[in-house]
């Protein structure tokens, strides 16, 4: 179970987010008790870079083995 403000990385793609399994966010609301999550994505230098409805299927929790890795995110079309 995930919470509020809890770190979490995406297990799949969000295409219409721009968004790429591996990136991580940060939980900002949970929908009905934990069925799907409000989470938030952030540039690295803090800028919100998506903020997207992912089913609690769609994520994992941050482990001590994760790093931090960089992309450049796709402009849209």
């Amino acid at each position: 179970m995930f919470n509020e403000h809890d770190r979490v990385v995406l297990t799949n793609d969000v295409p219409g987010e721009r968004l790429k399994a591996g990136d991580v966010g940060t939980i900002v609301h949970v929908h009905r008790g934990g069925v799907a999550f409000e989470v938030e994505f952030f540039t690295l230098d803090g800028d919100t870079a998506a903020i997207a409805t992912v089913p609690a299927s769609g994520l994992r929790t941050v482990t001590h083995r994760d790093i931090t890795h960089a992309r450049q995110l796709e402009l849209p079309v």
